[in-house]
């Protein structure tokens, strides 16, 4: 990460919050670092300290339990409006992998993964492709929807009726009023930042000729649906050109939003990887010391309480070190579908997942695609939805042990 220059770090990690986190005292943790002088001033720590920092802060506000959903994971649409350089999900019309899976389709690998005891169904799908191209607006009409949103809540209705796995949705940019169509639709949503840079707009970036990637039309959608208290999951992605203060400024304003709504139920932190189809094949992955930096930082700006994690599939090294920096989750995990944004990366196995865990020093348990702080909370949940979402867990908000299979 980029450091910068002339700001001394003096007791950043040393003073307020945190001393309070590191006695333990769960409910006085609020964020420690806030401000952006303070939270420059991070790059400048040494790794080790960031980490150890950053560890107490989660054990005082997350304890030793790390959590992840049992998914499966449908690519609903692969067609996208935005040209992402690091993008490998995305096809363009004539390609023959290109597609927009028929209802039928969405049933099957929902009900394989019902069948493997999967709570979640993850919907992915690129930005409005009907906006770019004429293909995509025929395809749509041909299954009697005018817009991509429209068929996925049409699909999200399906799979909840006909297998019970709980929605989470990632549609991209949206404004208020398609949220509104996914309040009784699925139990959460999601977003990722990736980064407020608007440098990476320009010519050249990582998000040029990506009108969705514009930091503030992304920020409106999250705070959009903190307004209809919708548990949201966004995150950034690092390794993209983006510098350390920029990351840092991705974080805070996470942070931000946060403050004001209280709705962002889990944070990513995940890693660019390179593929060989991409416009960024030969760019720089971030290296394993990067991303533990980045958690820990994360954890420091987000605060105790925050949930977050790291794509395991994706990890460098010793998975142990993101646990050790501060994440309290890992994501969903399929036994059923790939990774389909990054294909070559295979999930863990869960049991391997499970014990891996516990050579860190944690106990893996089994959430929803709602986040246990969430469950309880009727404000959060259609009327529709509370039924089949609490008889699956236990007075924590955690899937039942009994639900729960390796």
């Amino acid at each position: 990460m980029e450091k910068p220059t002339g700001a001394p770090v003096s007791s950043t990690l040393r003073t307020g919050t945190y001393d309070h986190c590191m006695a333990g005292s769960a409910s006085t943790c609020d964020p420690a670092v806030r401000t952006a002088e303070s939270a420059y001033a991070l790059l400048d720590q040494p790794t080790a300290r960031l980490v150890e920092a950053a560890g107490a802060m989660r054990d005082a506000g997350k304890g030793r339990v790390v959590t992840y959903s049992r998914k499966v994971f449908i690519p609903l649409i692969n067609l996208c409006r935005d040209r992402c350089a690091y993008c490998t999900f995305a096809r363009e019309p004539d390609d023959p992998s290109a597609r927009i899976m028929a209802p039928e389709e969405v049933l099957a690998v929902a009900r394989a993964g019902a069948a493997a005891g999967c709570k979640e169904a993850l919907f992915s799908l690129g930005d409005q492709p009907e906006a770019r191209y004429p293909a995509v607006r025929e395809r749509l009409a041909a299954l009697g929807h005018a817009t991509t949103l429209s068929y996925l809540e049409a699909m999200c209705r399906l799979v909840l009726a006909e297998t019970g796995l709980l929605p989470h949705v990632n549609p991209g940019v949206m404004a208020g009023s398609a949220l509104d169509r996914f309040k009784t639709a699925a139990v959460s949503a999601g977003i990722m930042l990736e980064s407020t840079s608007l440098r990476l707009l320009r010519p050249g970036g990582a998000h040029h000729r990506c009108p969705d990637k514009a930091p503030r039309a992304r920020l409106r959608t999250i705070a959009a649906a903190g307004e209809r208290r919708i548990a949201f999951t966004t995150g950034l992605l690092i390794g993209i050109g983006e510098t350390g203060r920029e990351r840092i400024d991705t974080l805070l304003a996470i942070a931000d939003v946060q403050d004001r709504y209280g709705h962002v139920q889990e944070v990513i932190v995940q890693n660019f990887r390179r593929k060989p189809d991409i416009l960024m094949r030969d760019w720089p992955e971030p290296s394993a010391e990067e991303m533990v930096r980045t958690i820990a930082t994360a954890r420091l700006i987000l605060g105790a309480k925050a949930n977050i994690q790291a794509p395991p599939n994706l990890a460098q090294g010793d998975a142990g070190d993101y646990l050790r920096a501060g994440i309290n989750d890992w994501g969903g995990v399929s036994p059923v579908t790939l990774d389909h944004i990054n294909p070559e990366r295979p999930w863990p196995q869960i049991a391997a997942l499970a014990a891996a865990t516990a050579a860190a020093g944690f106990e893996l348990r089994e959430r929803l695609a709602i986040y246990p702080e969430y469950v309880w909370r009727d404000d959060y949940l259609a009327d529709s939805l509370r039924p089949l979402v609490r008889r699956q867990v236990d007075e924590r908000g955690l899937v039942r042990p009994e639900l729960t299979c390796q």
